[in-house]
């Protein structure tokens, strides 16, 4: 995919209150970053915009893995994969969350396996936030979403079933490098709605996960309501809104292919990480 540069619009805001204070910045636009440079009496600001298919697109967004912080992962918001693991349903949304470590951009490396690990694949549609947020009512909480994104959450079964028999956290299992395979950027207006489109998912040729975003038990604006009621969302911060059925197992060798049915997809190799 590629983006081009059709404006660089150039905030400059200068204070004055020292008449010996000098301020002193150079760049170069090849540098398609966020530049705040902020001193006693000057301020500089940056926005880069960019066109992609003739969307005007802030490109920090298009970045969102470097600016986020952080990954919330739904539970069980889908009734057929609840049941494939013999798990109940929930009254209301549960969450985890997973560091940004645990991104993988397409063609930047393999899937690794830690050694021994029996790791599974939950294809799910991500959430991009746009701006940050806390405490927002569910009417409300599609104005903070800027995009989205297609992600993997890989799980290693085995590790956390033996903290769920241990009535022990099971942050290990989700967190691993490379654990969170995720897409670019997807504008908002590309997906007219996000409760119906189909996520699929294959290993190797095997078609493994195919459903709807229809059957997610708690949509995306309650999922928004309720994690802000704990926690701040901030700019770049991505909601893993769950899994359909079909979850299951990958080795060293294969190659996962997931998408949004005509609208984004990828493929990612699996290695053994060797330890």
């Amino acid at each position: 995919m590629s983006y081009y540069c059709i404006t660089t619009y150039v905030y400059i805001y200068i204070q004055i209150s020292i008449l010996s204070h000098l301020c002193y910045l150079c760049f170069t636009p090849l540098i398609f970053d966020f530049i705040s440079i902020i001193e006693t009496s000057v301020i500089f600001e940056y926005k880069y915009i960019i066109i992609y298919n003739n969307i005007k697109l802030d490109y920090n967004m298009t970045k969102f893995w470097e600016i986020g912080k952080k990954s919330v992962c739904i539970l069980r918001n889908y009734v057929a994969h609840a049941k494939e693991l013999n798990n109940p349903l929930p009254k209301k949304p549960i969450y985890f969350i997973k560091p940004t470590t645990a991104y993988l951009q397409e063609n930047s490396g393999p899937i690794l396996l830690p050694k021994g690990s029996d790791v599974h694949h939950e294809v799910e549609l991500g959430v991009v936030i746009g701006e940050t947020c806390t405490n927002v009512d569910e009417n409300d909480a599609m104005k903070y979403v800027d995009g989205y994104a297609l992600t993997i959450d890989m799980t290693a079964r085995d590790i956390q079933t033996e903290a769920k028999n241990n009535s022990m956290p099971w942050t290990e299992a989700k967190c691993f490098d490379t654990f969170m395979p995720i897409s670019t950027f997807i504008p908002k207006s590309q997906i007219n709605d996000p409760h119906d489109i189909n996520l699929w998912l294959k290993v190797d040729d095997e078609l493994r996960q195919d459903d709807s975003t229809n059957l997610m038990i708690f949509s995306i604006p309650t999922l928004i309501s309720e994690i802000t009621k704990c926690m701040t969302l901030e700019k770049g911060d991505v909601i893993a809104t769950g899994t359909p059925q079909g979850v299951g197992p990958v080795v060293d060798g294969q190659t996962i292919r997931a998408g949004i049915k005509g609208v984004i997809e990828m493929k990612f190799d699996v290695k053994d990480r060797g330890y």
